[in-house]
């Protein structure tokens, strides 16, 4: 009966869905975050050498800035339909999980590789792929720390930001308090992360380059969540219309004095 009576509310199945999407894109963004990729040859120009703080060359971001908008978006959604509590204890839960993830990947790691498994890729062009497989899962722990870091603060400065804006505008203007909480939150991420897992880290990032590429996935992130505003406006109107616009009312005005 309890099971019935907890699979049948729309509200609990909304929550399981966003959930479920928002940790999915946080794992996913924390594993191809340790990529640096240039990005006038991805989107098939010639490099532009922007010089940026004394940087010369094309503009570099992480791999991660791919997903991290629509993480922080996520955020958003969450926060307005379930409150802030709901989104730390997703973040916390999230950083729980990616964590997990990292000591099953280390584990992985240092697993004996078969003969043939090492075999079967030279044709390939990878001549060790357990060399090939440590270097791509097996982050350094000083990337781990970093971006743990830089998910929980960036989270929970998003889902405090969000409601404090939401407190003065009310139900109206999503853009608006997507924006501000988006806009400080994705700053702190940006930079947090680099700091410590390239900086502070092995690689010694000087801090030119450090501010170079900091920015310019800061300006990326949020380009791209500017962009997902018209998302963002499409996502209400489609969860309002699958819970009905008393259940809706109900989850937000909760919201708003979690």
């Amino acid at each position: 009966m309890i099971k019935k009576q907890v699979l049948s509310s729309k509200a609990t199945r909304l929550f399981v869905v966003l959930a479920g999407f928002f940790i999915c894109n946080a794992l996913v963004a924390e594993f191809i975050g340790m990529k640096i990729f240039a990005l006038e040859p991805s989107l098939g120009f010639e490099p532009l050498n922007w010089v940026l703080f004394g940087n010369k060359g094309s503009l570099m971001l992480t791999a991660g800035v791919l997903l991290w908008p629509v993480v922080f978006i996520m955020t958003d959604i969450i926060n307005e339909y379930f409150g802030k509590k709901s989104v730390k204890m997703l973040s916390y839960l999230t950083a729980g999980l990616i964590s997990y993830a990292f000591i099953m990947v280390f584990i992985a790691i240092r697993l004996v590789p078969a003969d043939f498994w090492n075999e079967d890729y030279i044709n390939s062009g990878v001549p060790n792929t357990q060399a090939a497989f440590s270097v791509v899962f097996g982050q350094g722990m000083w990337i781990i720390i970093g971006s743990l870091v830089a998910f929980l603060i960036g989270q929970i400065i998003d889902a405090i930001v969000f409601f404090k804006v939401r407190q003065i505008t009310g139900v109206s203007k999503v853009w608006l308090r997507a924006t501000v909480s988006t806009l400080i939150s994705q700053f702190i991420d940006s930079f947090v992360v680099l700091y410590i897992a390239f900086v502070m880290g092995p690689a010694q990032w000087t801090i030119s380059l450090f501010l170079a590429i900091g920015t310019v996935n800061y300006l990326y992130k949020l380009f791209i969540a500017i962009l997902l505003i018209p998302v963002l406006y499409i996502v209400h109107f489609f969860i309002d219309k699958y819970l009905g616009k008393e259940i809706s009312n109900e989850l937000k005005e909760l919201a708003m004095v979690s």
